[in-house]
């Protein structure tokens, strides 16, 4: 089993990492604007000449490449995101002990500064690493030199280049003149915008500056920090967009200015009226601090394509531009998503198919969940079906009441148990009524509390769990369903142990609700027990699936001919489809093929928004993965707890294209990315996952319950038992720790 990636000891260090590299353009039909602009970068070292690259290749036809410019001591213009230089290189190794200690803005910072250093200096003893510990530091040993500013266009040949001066008073107090140096290089490089956030600056490059070449954005920072050119703090300078336009045709302002973020519960607030105020006044309006890999509002789920769609796709604004380190995510926002609703046509057949219902929103299997996924467009809906001790069957994503209701501060609290089919206690389903079961609270699943990552805390203690019953109810009156997946796991304990026969139940409760007559929904069974499937096979006509719940790197012909006596589709990890080392994505098996070209259909689960669980080759962004998984591996099915993002991906305008479909829309090289890391820092070589043979699908049959006397085990009596791999005492609980890739790594090879 692998584990999700490493992320930093605090998230809340996220929030003060740097932006990196790189700005697009693209013009579209909008409500108050007509040309927006995207900055953006990558994983790989801040400022590097493979992070230029990426973002140029990967991104918008007119992508503008960002560069920080900070001043070394013989006058050389060099792209690096902190003003400290130890923040992204490795100076402080290179030239241990010398760092010094000047006023930056009035404040004593201790640090290395360039203006310490020659460009001589810098080349042959300093390289750039990552800054940003969330994300992997394996590129840092590829040796990546300081670049200058015409390195960067030489190199990476971006349509347009722009240049954020950031310490023009302090270079100025070292004798370097930041004017001089800008208006220098402009004359030698299309420069397509100058930022900075001292008005001062822009004051002094106005009128020498071309503007009908070259833009000047004023750059505001934290509305409390105080910009050393007027001594005034950029809340107070927000309040007079009249006399910005005097000296800049735009502003670059951090997206909280736009869409506040309340500071505890984080869900969006009202937007504020900037932009719309600055379009008045004939200012343009970029919005900064877009990341992929750090906490972001609720209200977006996680998901970074739906946060761009706000700023850019909404009935009241669109901003003109976007600061980003991704540019791949904002480049498919703008030009893929953009304008295109739920209800669009879809391009691609791949069937979504809930994990809970609506689980990364909503307490899982709640009415709540089921609702919300209909509405986001799921196809199937899936119930994972527990029996209460009265032999009612439910929906409940565990047999273990303690993980999806608040059961252990009731008074059922003393009914804590052990049992073989689960490590470690718990209240289970099987030892409350039905009665006793719906009138507990549902709590929301949150599978990366570990990394500090919850999901939709409005919706905590919401909603109400469901019979079998009625939710088959709630789907046949759904015209947008296809049907449903019904999972039955732990039928072998259930009979032996507790006189209680989930399967029968299940069929008498499908006949009854009329799911066995012409014209119904569809409906899958579910389950990692072969003798479940085949006992359905037997007495109904349903789509059998058989859920492989073990990593596994092939499947051996014996077994994919026995899966194919009792199912008609299997249900695969990620991991099965695409090996990791250390979260890279390595290659790619031959196992859905091996399925589909014995007509098995293929589901893979389970995809999530969190960016900690899916690998570096997909940019920290579920599209970019589902896109992988869908063009590349060609899945039948995706299995998810955020049905909208795989929803809205089916239905985007860059599906479909052929040889026109842009890089942002293309699914990465499996490998390539990996292939990117130096030799001499890869990661020790990973074993490859063993394959599914004949002896790990055969079971024996399921028990007959008149035959069997019911007993209970005592909360701490015995070993609790080790389940083969796939059998059927094993529990099924999703393990939402997803495989990650970084994309279209194939670009730079």
């Amino acid at each position: 089993m692998w584990k999700p990636r490493a992320v930093p000891r605090a998230l809340s260090l996220l929030l003060l990492l740097l932006l990196h590299s790189v700005l697009a353009l693209v013009s579209a039909k909008v409500t108050n604007s007509t040309t927006w602009n995207t900055l953006t970068g990558s994983i790989f070292p801040d400022s590097s000449d493979l992070a230029y690259i990426f973002a140029v290749r990967t991104g918008l036809k007119n992508l503008i490449a960002w560069c920080d410019v900070q001043l070394t001591k013989d006058r050389q213009g060099i792209c690096l995101p902190d003003i400290k230089l130890e923040n992204a290189t490795n100076i402080n190794y290179a030239f241990p002990n010398r760092s010094q200690t000047y006023p930056v803005n009035g404040v004593p910072t201790t640090a290395y500064f360039a203006v310490d250093y020659t460009l001589e200096d810098l080349r042959s003893y300093v390289v750039l690493n990552q800054g940003d510990y969330s994300r992997t530091t394996l590129f840092d040993y590829n040796l990546f030199e300081i670049l200058t500013v015409s390195d960067l266009v030489k190199r990476a040949a971006p349509p347009g280049l722009w240049l954020n001066i950031q310490h023009d008073l302090f270079y100025t107090k070292h004798n370097l003149s930041m004017k001089n140096y800008t208006l220098s290089v402009s004359r030698t490089v299309n420069v397509s915008y100058i930022s900075s956030p001292e008005a001062g600056f822009l004051r002094s490059i106005r009128t020498q500056i071309n503007q009908r070449k070259t833009k000047l954005v004023f750059r505001f920072l934290k509305k409390n920090e105080v910009d050393p050119s007027t001594s005034l703090m950029y809340g107070s300078l927000l309040k007079n967009l009249t006399s910005i336009k005097t000296f800049a045709s735009g502003i670059l302002v951090p997206k909280e200015y736009i869409w506040p973020v309340h500071p505890t519960n984080l869900y969006l607030l009202n937007h504020t009226s900037l932009v719309s105020d600055a379009h008045k006044v004939g200012l343009e309006v970029f919005a900064s601090d877009f990341q992929n890999d750090i906490p972001i509002s609720f209200n977006y789920s996680y998901d970074p394509v739906a946060e761009y769609l706000n700023f850019i796709d909404n009935e009241n604004f669109s901003v003109d531009g976007v600061l980003s380190d991704f540019p791949l995510t904002s480049s498919e926002a703008i030009d893929c998503f953009a304008h295109v609703g739920l209800n669009a046509t879809k391009k691609v057949k791949t069937l979504v198919i809930s994990k809970y219902g609506a689980s990364g929103d909503y307490p899982p299997c709640t009415n709540l969940a089921y609702e919300n996924s209909i509405s986001d467009g799921a196809d199937i809906l899936d119930c994972p079906v527990q029996m209460s001790q009265d032999g009612i069957p439910f929906c409940l994503r565990s047999i273990d009441l303690i993980e999806s209701t608040n059961v252990a501060q009731t008074i059922f609290s003393n009914r804590s148990k052990t049992i073989p089919i689960k490590s470690g206690s718990g209240i289970f389903a099987f030892d409350l009524a039905w009665e006793d079961i719906k009138n507990l609270t549902p709590s929301m699943f949150h599978p990366y509390s570990n990394y500090h990552l919850f999901r939709n805390q409005e919706y905590n203690k919401q909603g109400k769990f469901l019979r079998l019953t009625d939710f088959l109810n709630l789907i046949k009156g759904q015209t947008s369903l296809l049907g449903a997946v019904i999972i039955i796991e732990n039928a072998d304990y259930l009979a032996r142990e507790k006189n209680l026969r989930v399967t029968d139940a299940v069929i008498d409760t499908l006949s009854k609700a009329g799911y066995d007559k012409q014209g119904a929904p569809n409906v899958m069974i579910q389950s990692t027990n072969s003798s479940v499937l085949l006992k359905f096979k037997e007495k109904t006509n349903y789509e059998l699936v058989y859920r492989i719940d073990e990593i596994v790197g092939d499947a051996v012909d014996s077994a994919i001919r026995d899966i194919k006596r009792f199912a008609h589709s299997v249900i695969v990890q990620k991991s099965s489809v695409y090996p990791l080392n250390d979260f890279f994505l390595t290659g790619s098996t031959k196992i859905v093929p091996k399925f589909k070209s014995s007509n098995i259909s293929v589901y893979v689960e389970t995809f999530s928004n969190e960016f900690v669980s899916s690998a570096w080759d997909f940019l920290s962004d579920s599209t970019v993965e589902i896109n992988t998984f869908v063009q590349d591996a060609e899945i039948d099915g995706v299995i998810t707890d955020f049905p909208k993002t795989a929803n809205r991906y089916r239905r985007n305008k860059c599906l479909n294209l052929g040889e026109n479909t842009p890089p942002y829309m293309k699914p990465v090289q499996v490998g390539g990315l990996f292939k990117q890391i130096a030799k001499y820092s890869l990661p020790p070589a990973v074993a490859p996952a063993p394959a599914l043979t004949e002896d790990e699908v055969t079971e024996p049959p399921l028990p007959s319950v008149s035959k069997i006397a019911p007993s209970s085990p005592i909360a701490g009596t015995g070993p609790v038992a080790q389940p083969p791999r796939n059998a059927q005492t094993k529990v099924a609980v999703c393990f939402f720790m997803s495989t990650l890739s970084l994309l279209v790594a194939s670009l730079l090879l």
